[in-house]
């Protein structure tokens, strides 16, 4: 590598890691230069192109354009949050100029407009590098597909980071970009956090506007950050919080900023330990090693002070209100590609289960404040609850994708059954690393609370932070000492 690949090295702080706000500051103070990171950044995704295969967009020549102009403004004195710092943002995100292709194959025609949260990053300052892989419409936690290959763990090349999100995920971890966007519709923010060892979270439906579009895959699906700390994703938050009159659900702003939520610690709390698995109509068990992680997460929050007791949330039947909208969603998309003959044969059959399920999106949508109060319930007893991210560690590469439907959701719904319920609530949630198995491979664990508190998450995980100090590993440098 060049000389320019030794900004994402060990370059003598203690942690030998870069945050988004540490680069954001050493860019104002002349440390380095943009053009410098985004080259930097640009060289790790081509050099690793062949072994994580984490983008499958690059837009090399304007990001270093706008990486010089950004240059030029911090020269000038102009200041803003992200001035010059790369992103990368997920392949179903419209920028202008680029295909928006989720995934599928086909020559898809580039975007004529930004959508609004990739304007709040352009306004923030933020380059943005490339568009990463997503599996087909999103559909599976694992990314691989016909149109681009198979993204891998950068922990372990033989395993997935997860998905729907692994792209973004896996660039994070490996240092490649220092943040990324994702979206979550079923946990597909939290679950490759959980299996890269980064901090995901999922707001609050509405908090971060779906502008142009009214809402995404039928309310289930949101946007939100994968960061190495929590002080990275409160400042991506801030930043691209706030609705738009088209956005169908427009939550409230919160009280304090994110960023000031993750500097100070919370109050005492009541957290709920929640093991149980939700009913998803397929066995799943949550593995051992999973387990001890979480059930260790629990010990630390007791040592912070918190009381933590056994509570699991009454979730009943609530998976009969996911099914119809996340069907109808790639109906949806699947009407978009430029030759459906080219997609996945899974894919079509379940744009046609949307076809047959369109009359029963009105009543899933009119049940799900019926079903809030109902699993709300849970939070007369606890302030927060704290589950597992997915029941079982990172999966080998093609272990989840299996040739038909009905085999890859039963293998699908048996790894993560977790995540999906707070799609459907539309409420916030955070994965947290929750340490390594003995193999080595990170899992992680949900901070989960009611609608629009998302500041007490972080706060929270934020304490947990300050005492596992998980941003300090990556692959290359791990420890021992909160392996499970």
């Amino acid at each position: 590598m060049s000389g320019t690949a030794e900004l994402w090295t060990d370059d003598g702080r203690p942690d030998g890691l870069h945050s988004l706000r540490d680069l954001a500051r050493r860019l104002v103070a002349g440390d380095m230069s943009s053009r410098e990171l985004v080259a930097a950044s640009l060289e790790r995704i081509q050099d690793t192109a062949g072994t994580l295969n984490a983008f499958r967009v690059l837009r090399a020549e304007q990001a270093l354009r706008e990486a010089e102009e950004a240059d030029r403004r911090l020269d000038a004195g102009e200041r803003l949050p992200l001035l010059g710092v790369p992103i990368a943002i997920k392949d179903d995100t419209d920028i202008a100029g680029l295909p928006t292709a989720f995934g599928a194959a086909g020559d898809f025609p580039p975007a004529t407009e930004d959508c609004e949260m990739v304007r709040r990053l352009r306004a923030a300052g933020a380059v943005i590098v490339g568009k990463t892989n997503t599996p087909e419409f999103g559909q599976w936690p694992f990314t691989e597909g016909s149109a681009f290959g198979c993204t891998r763990n950068p922990w372990n090349l033989d395993f997935s980071p997860g998905g729907s999100s692994g792209g973004a995920a896996a660039a994070v971890a490996a240092g490649l970009v220092p943040a990324a966007i994702g979206s979550d519709g079923a946990g597909s923010v939290r679950i490759p956090a959980a299996w890269t060892h980064l901090v995901g979270i999922k707001p609050q439906r509405g908090r971060i506007s779906s502008a142009p579009v009214r809402e995404q895959f039928n309310g289930l699906t949101v946007f939100g950050p994968l960061t190495r700390t929590v002080a990275d994703g409160a400042l991506l938050l801030d930043l691209l919080s706030g609705s738009l009159p088209v956005d169908r659900d427009q939550p409230p702003p919160p009280a304090e900023s994110f960023a000031r939520s993750a500097e100070r610690p919370p109050p005492r709390l009541r957290i709920g330990l929640s093991l149980r698995v939700p009913y998803s109509g397929v066995p799943a068990t949550l593995d051992p090693a999973v387990q001890a992680a979480v059930e260790r997460l629990a010990e630390v929050l007791a040592g912070l002070g918190h009381e933590v007791v056994p509570a699991d949330p009454a979730y009943g039947l609530l998976g009969l209100l996911f099914l119809p909208r996340s069907m109808d969603g790639i109906r949806d998309w699947s009407r978009r590609v430029p030759d459906p003959r080219l997609l996945d044969p899974r894919t079509l059959a379940n744009a046609r289960n949307g076809r047959a399920l369109r009359p029963l999106l009105g009543p899933a949508r009119a049940i799900e404040g019926p079903a809030r109060a109902y699993v709300g319930r849970i939070f007369r007893r606890v302030d927060v609850l704290l589950a597992p991210a997915t029941a079982v560690p990172p999966p080998r590469i093609g272990e989840l994708n299996r040739a038909t439907n009905w085999e890859t959701d039963q293998a699908i719904v048996a790894a993560c059954p977790y995540a999906w319920p707070w799609n459907v609530l539309g409420w916030p949630a955070i994965s947290v690393p929750a340490g390594l198995t003995p193999a080595g491979l990170p899992v992680g664990a949900q901070l989960m609370g009611a609608a629009g508190c998302e500041g007490p998450l972080i706060s929270l995980a934020a304490e947990l932070e300050d005492v596992e100090q998980w941003h300090t590993r990556r692959p290359g440098q791990l420890t021992t000492s909160t392996s499970v």
